[in-house]
């Protein structure tokens, strides 16, 4: 398995690890998306590493960072997110976060301020999205085929059976780090319980949507539909687009790439993030 050195930070009385990679001046910090920890952005730290102080983490509860005693909510995890920067990271930096992460990081945004130097969202469905509207239906659903899943994900046949997806787009070392530590039983656990929060989080950011982020932003969509939901990939990425159009200051752009673009074009994403980067040099 991958061994990169990390250190547990306290955040709001949880403990959240971190592990810090790259050299330079600038910082990226990455917020990954439901069901992924830190290793979910290692395909874009190598072609970064030379360019920029890197930091990505597990958030509470899942994978190196322990287990937790409550529900977490994407407020509680925004708040996270911000007081781990506090302790890692000096200065300014620019946000990466994918999929459900987008939400927790444009919760941050707003109380980041001029810290936050830009920010790059990979593929994160705004709350917007008619996808949303029948999402307690969604999570009742998803949650008993994970609950099924918890169970015989003790069995290590049949974790690398319901991980095949993952392992066909990460590297080796990579795959065998997210199978001992997101396809365990806790890992599931932890997976279910985020999946709630975003439940609990959509009524919450359609009557009061996040603050628009002020800094440069851009929204990467993944225009590669999985079978039979290519009606529901262009709904996504139509909200997505009216997202970034609303921004003070952004971007919208098509990505030849399933949900996981940072795994399938991550010399892409190390791209926009350098953009981003210069932008404020």
């Amino acid at each position: 398995m991958r061994e990169v050195p990390g250190r547990r930070v306290q955040a709001n009385g949880r403990y959240v690890y971190v592990e810090e990679s790259g050299q330079g001046q600038d910082r990226v910090v990455f917020e990954a998306g439901g069901g992924c920890g830190r290793t979910c952005w290692d395909p874009v730290l190598s072609p970064l590493a030379d360019q920029a102080r890197l930091v990505a983490y597990d958030r509470a509860g899942r994978a190196l960072s322990g287990r937790t005693t409550q529900q977490l909510s994407i407020d509680d995890m925004a708040a996270d997110l911000i007081a781990m920067t506090k302790a890692v990271v000096p200065g300014e930096f620019v946000l990466v976060a994918h999929s459900m992460g987008g939400l927790v990081a444009r919760r941050a945004a707003e109380r980041l301020g001029s810290r936050l130097r830009g920010l790059l969202l990979v593929d994160a469905l705004p709350e917007t999205s008619p996808v949303y509207d029948t999402w307690d239906q969604t999570t009742k659903k998803i949650d008993n085929m994970l609950a099924v899943t918890q169970t015989l994900s003790r069995f290590p046949p049949l974790a690398r059976l319901f991980s095949g997806n993952v392992r066909r787009l990460f590297s080796a070392d990579t795959y065998q780090t997210m199978l001992a530590e997101d396809f365990t039983p806790a890992g599931i656990s932890q997976t279910r319980q985020e999946i709630q929060a975003v439940a609990a989080a959509i009524p919450q950011f359609r009557a009061q949507p996040p603050q628009l982020p002020k800094c440069p932003t851009i929204v990467l969509s993944a225009a590669r539909a999985a079978k039979g939901r290519e009606h529901q990939n262009a709904a996504i990425r139509e909200h997505q687009r009216r997202y970034a159009e609303n921004l003070p200051d952004g971007r919208y752009e098509d990505v030849a790439s399933g949900h996981f673009i940072q795994a399938e074009q991550p010399n892409l994403v190390a791209d926009r993030i350098r953009r981003l980067l210069s932008r404020n040099s």
